[in-house]
């Protein structure tokens, strides 16, 4: 299994819808320093790197990417 970044987040919130849509899809991730930001919220080189096999990239940026759209569209 050959894992690939595919997003930073410092927020926790965030981080928990993203492993929601990816548990919910069967996508197997990994997240470097997952609990750093909640220790030190706001420093920025405290982030959680979430890591996916690459055979799962495209399906979980497209996921992502519809996450976005619906955060900008409510935002807005």
């Amino acid at each position: 299994m050959r894992m690939i970044h595919l997003i930073n987040t410092q927020d926790v919130g965030e981080l928990a819808i993203i492993k929601s849509l990816l548990d919910g899809n069967r996508i197997a991730y990994v997240i470097h320093g997952e609990h750093m930001s909640s220790l030190y919220p706001g420093v920025p080189f405290f982030v959680s790197r979430v890591m996916v096999d690459v055979s799962d990239q495209a399906r979980a940026e497209v996921l992502l990417s519809r996450l976005r759209l619906s955060i900008r569209e409510a935002s807005a």
